[in-house]
């Protein structure tokens, strides 16, 4: 996680190191930003803070304001999109008394920063988005911290307005839950008489509820094999008509796999890359020893040193086979899952929390 603090007084930026300090010691990268007549060499010299947080916005997970709320609001507005794609963004008034969450409390996790940043300063922690001051569970945050996708923002709202209404969702998993099952949320008996519920699903299922929103878990592992100098567009096509043939929701693959002597070849950096997924790299002798039952070619064990490509490299990582070999116009795609489980917590229950 990369965090950038912004600070525009030199009270704000004793605080910006306070801050670099306590996060970094969780692991996120932070950085420090002030006025070039108060940086230094753990403080990075901003000509202007606009330009600044322009570029910090695009590439940044989360940003800090050490400054007044107006001065924070101004300086991001030119740059807010939605809460699917915006950064945090947490605001601390220059005495350290609270930490404000402005932008994007639940997806982005500006809530769960105020917090923190709160507890490292001594600070109150000001949330003022309506799930969390109502104690009612929130979807978009708990499919987040899950490492859910979310398909779906009209139906997102509708589900945080109908709990906040005191009203029931309906919830179906091909994924088991654990934990107790949160407040409003109705699951087996009684889920057919819900209008609005969740689906979670890598499946491209009908919808269950006349308004249904899609959480998808990243379980899948696409496993590769192609000639030599295949460009990555027709490398997508096959991937895109294999998920599509097989019922699997592109949001679902989490990330790509073949044998390391295609480490160089363009066309699979080039997918993985537009797609945001992992690229997992195995030897031959490495897919040799994946545990099943696998098609093989003579011709490819001559080539590469092992009979199949694509469907051990998409269960080298303990996937079970999902959808066996397929192959088109000279490449080979297969498909592995993970069998993954997720967790309401005892917050959760009672509205919000997240495990």
């Amino acid at each position: 996680m990369l965090v950038d603090v912004f600070c525009c007084t030199r009270r704000g930026v004793a605080l910006g190191r306070r801050l670099v300090a306590v996060l970094g010691r969780s692991g996120e990268e932070v950085r420090c930003h002030a006025p070039a007549n108060m940086a230094g060499e753990d403080v990075l010299a901003f000509g202007r803070m606009g330009d600044a947080v322009a570029d910090a916005f695009v590439r940044s997970d989360a940003l800090v304001f050490v400054c007044a709320c107006g001065i924070a609001v101004r300086t991001i507005a030119p740059h807010v999109r939605d809460k699917f794609r915006d950064p945090a963004v947490v605001c601390v008034d220059d005495r350290g008394s609270f930490a404000i969450a402005l932008l994007s409390g639940h997806v982005g996790g500006a809530n769960e920063l105020a917090r923190r940043v709160a507890a490292s300063l001594g600070a109150q922690a000001v949330i003022t988005t309506a799930t969390d001051a109502n104690h009612v569970f929130s979807v978009d945050a708990w499919a987040t911290g899950q490492g859910l996708s979310v398909l779906g923002r009209r139906e997102a709202k509708l589900v945080s307005a109908t709990l906040l209404d005191g009203g029931s969702v309906g919830l179906v998993s091909d994924v088991p839950i654990a934990g107790p099952v949160p407040h409003g949320i109705v699951m087996g008996e009684g889920v057919a008489a819900c209008t609005v519920g969740i689906c979670i699903s890598a499946q491209d299922v009908r919808m269950p509820f006349e308004h249904t929103l899609r959480l998808v878990p990243q379980v899948l592992t696409v496993g590769v094999g192609c000639r030599r100098g295949t460009d990555g567009e027709h490398i997508a096509e096959v991937v895109d008509e294999c998920l599509a043939q097989s019922g699997y929701l592109p949001e679902a693959v989490c990330r790509l796999a073949t044998i390391d002597i295609k480490a160089d070849e363009v066309g699979i950096s080039e997918l993985a890359c537009e797609r945001g997924w992992e690229v997992r790299l195995s030897s031959a002798d490495e897919l040799a020893r994946v545990p099943g039952a696998f098609a093989s070619s003579d011709f490819v064990l001559r080539t590469v040193g092992v009979g199949n490509v694509c469907e051990r490299a998409a269960c080298a990582g303990g996937e079970r086979l999902l959808v066996a070999r397929t192959s088109s116009r000279g490449v080979t795609v297969a498909l592995g899952a993970l069998d993954v489980s997720l967790a309401f917590d005892e917050s959760a229950a009672e509205g919000g929390g997240l495990s």
